[in-house]
């Protein structure tokens, strides 16, 4: 018989609505079900992707005997930490401070008020390297719950007292935005920590570094910095090649488990492919390498051809494991390839790819890698046919599963990066793929709980979920769409971005600068959460500073302006503490530094001169460039004020270059926009 949870729209919820434990999902009901009971809650957090929460699912939550301890001694509760950030993070932190590291699965024992007094993340069915066995924790806190109630609901109140002071912004912020000064001791302390042997950061597990590439390639584009774009290189290149990325379909992994990007964690997330195809595209602006414009091609298609959904919009995740196994669909034996490809071909193949006897991954199997491409274009020819002969058998394995909610922020995310790339790559089918994914936001994530000016944090099969979005949401589909009207000119989306920013500013702010993770009429927790560091994606903060700026530098609103410039403030001390967990921050306090720069494009749309002049701004390597496209008509400057007073030059097609609207002397020469902006490519993608 199924539990609650079979009522869920949530993937990971509905993967454990056949457990004998007796969940409920976070409300209110079941804190009072605590209370009748006089019983404490037992929380666990985790995420439909997540390899080890399928593990203590297996281990633990489908044994009738776990269950049955949980049942008798606690109110169960399941939350999908992709549908409820904020719960999440509150935990999350409780559990850091408790033991001093997290992850997923989270496990929490809290009072019927929320005060969590015991934490840890997963717990094995038998005691293990140390650590306790599930049902050794379930009988140790139920006998604590019974014997000495009162102590621990007092350790409850002194622990989430510490939590709710911890006022983790108010010791950190600044007085101003980095300094060009603070920005370059910034990329200095990241190359302390740089990997000379395999490029990245730090050690293992290696985590792609989306935010700080980012931080990297605008930093070198402002300054010239060789160092930078060293780093971002050599990075990106180890990356493409490694196993991290899928070399036949396209994508990367969630994280690399060595040093060498070699054995990835299988999953892949919309967050991880959407931020790195943004940096490869940015990357091949400032190189025009190969390696960097095959990666967007492949990553694109990637996102559209298995995380698009019917709607339009882009699933969150493929699963680690397939069918319980964790990269079964992805590794290859040398047998394997040659069953697949013939003698000749297959033998071929596994040099290419680095499939051995001996293997890189469990049983004798290899994650395949392309260490060096083919040396000729016959090999290369070779190589395309292999690789597609290849990809079409792995098809016919068991794939994945596939978590197809829809998470607001993560589809902002997608959105920039896919209008960007088709910009910059003459691809229309991408940008149209954007589009529809805003689409999407537009006609099911707003105004789905009656508000215009919020965005609901997820979607399933196109109904939206009853969650409200955090900060993240608001303001990375503020970006998605800005992003979308710098590709298609289409001011409806410069406005619906202004309708998100100016919610944010009214509901998040926290009244010294910057930005609480909630809104203020968002569900009263332990605390309110606030976080300006990075994780897997930019933090609310930073990511709310970046739209910021950019909307600022379409209308030249000193609201926004100055709304960005003070959320940048706490950047300036992270830069010298923690470089690699401040990444958007830093980024975007480049772009700050760099004006940015504003490029209005007026012209009619098929003229040569206009097609020319959006060419070479699409291939501005200007940190934070805006781009605005018109026609030069006056009806146009109502809705975007940066084309106001913008006319055409003697009919011609003509492009501004501005900071804060003050501009240059308008041109009707492509060659002296590049030059102006930084444009290291002069030929088409």
């Amino acid at each position: 018989m199924s539990n609650r949870l079979a009522r869920s729209s949530s993937p990971y919820l509905l993967q454990h609505k056949d457990n004998p434990v007796d969940w409920w999902e976070w409300e209110p009901d079941a804190f009072d079900e605590a209370r009748r009971r006089g019983v404490p809650v037992l929380l666990s957090v985790g995420y439909a992707a997540c390899h080890w929460c399928h593990v203590m699912a297996h281990e633990s939550f489908e044994d009738p005997d776990t269950a049955a301890l949980m049942n008798a001694g606690f109110v169960n509760i399941k939350v999908d930490r992709e549908e409820r950030p904020d719960v999440d993070a509150v935990y999350m932190e409780a559990v850091q401070a408790l033991t001093g590291h997290g992850g997923w699965p989270m496990t929490a024992i809290l009072t019927a008020d929320g005060e969590p007094f015991y934490a840890g993340t997963y717990f094995p069915p038998a005691p293990r390297q140390g650590m306790p066995s599930f049902t050794q924790v379930l009988t140790a806190v139920s006998s604590s719950w019974q014997e000495r109630r009162g102590e621990v609901e007092s350790a409850a109140k002194d622990i989430a007292a510490r939590l709710a002071d911890r006022g983790q912004l108010a010791t950190l912020s600044g007085a101003a935005p980095p300094s060009p000064v603070e920005l370059a001791a910034a990329v200095d302390g990241l190359a302390g920590t740089f990997d000379p042997d395999h490029a990245g950061f730090g050690g293992a597990p290696k985590f792609p570094p989306s935010m700080v590439l980012e931080l990297l390639l605008r930093h070198h584009a402002r300054t010239g910095s060789a160092a930078a774009l060293e780093m971002a290189a050599l990075t990106c290149e180890a990356m493409a090649r490694g196993g991290i990325y899928d070399q036949l379909g396209g994508g990367f992994a969630r994280y690399s488990v060595d040093g060498g990007w070699v054995v990835p964690h299988f999953e892949k997330m919309l967050y991880d492919n959407a931020l790195l195809l943004r940096v490869y595209v940015h990357w091949w602006r400032a190189t025009g390498t190969g390696t960097a414009a095959r990666v967007v091609a492949e990553t694109a298609e990637f996102l559209l051809r298995d995380l698009r959904t019917p709607q339009g919009g882009f699933a969150s995740a493929l699963d680690a494991d397939t069918e319980g196994v964790e990269g079964s669909t992805y590794v290859w034996t040398p047998d394997q390839l040659v069953e697949v490809l013939g003698e000749e071909d297959g033998r071929w193949a596994a040099r290419l790819l680095e499939v051995t006897l001996e293997g890189t991954f469990e049983h004798g199997a290899s994650v395949l890698q392309l260490l060096v491409d083919p040396a000729d274009e016959a090999e290369r020819e070779r190589w395309a046919r292999v690789r597609n002969v290849l990809a079409a058998a792995r098809s016919q394995r068991p794939q994945p599963g596939r978590d197809d909610k829809v998470v607001a922020a993560w589809n902002g995310l997608a959105i920039a990066a896919l209008a960007e790339a088709g910009a910059v790559f003459e691809r229309p089918d991408w940008v149209e793929a954007a589009t529809a994914a805003a689409d999407l936001l537009v006609s099911v994530h707003l105004g789905a709980d009656g508000r215009r000016d919020r965005v609901v944090r997820v979607s399933k099969d196109g109904v939206a979920g009853r969650h409200a979005g955090v900060l993240e949401d608001q303001a990375d589909v503020a970006e998605g769409f800005l992003a979308l009207y710098a590709v298609t000119g289409d001011a409806e989306w410069l406005t619906l971005a202004g309708v998100l920013l100016d919610s944010v500013l009214d509901h998040f702010s926290d009244g010294a600068g910057s930005f609480f993770d909630t809104a203020d009429d968002a569900e009263a927790l332990l605390r309110r959460p606030q976080d300006p560091t990075d994780n897997a994606t930019p933090s609310g903060p930073s990511a709310a500073a970046g739209a910021l700026l950019t909307y600022a530098a379409y209308t030249g609103s000193s609201r926004h302006r100055g709304a960005a410039g003070a959320a940048l403030a706490v950047y300036a001390t992270l830069a010298a503490r923690y470089p690699r967990f401040a990444g958007w921050g830093l980024a975007v306090a480049e772009a700050a530094l760099d004006g940015p720069r504003e490029v209005a494009v007026v012209g009619r749309s098929g003229d040569p001169g206009y097609e020319a002049l959006r060419r070479k701004a699409c291939l501005a390597t200007a940190p934070g460039l805006v781009v605005a496209l018109g026609s030069g008509d006056a009806a146009e400057t109502t809705e975007v004020p940066l084309l106001a007073h913008r006319p055409l030059t003697n009919g011609l097609a003509t492009a501004y270059v501005c900071r804060g609207f003050v501009c240059d002397v308008p041109t009707t020469d492509p060659g002296m926009l590049a030059s102006s902006l930084g444009v290291v490519l002069e030929t088409p993608a």
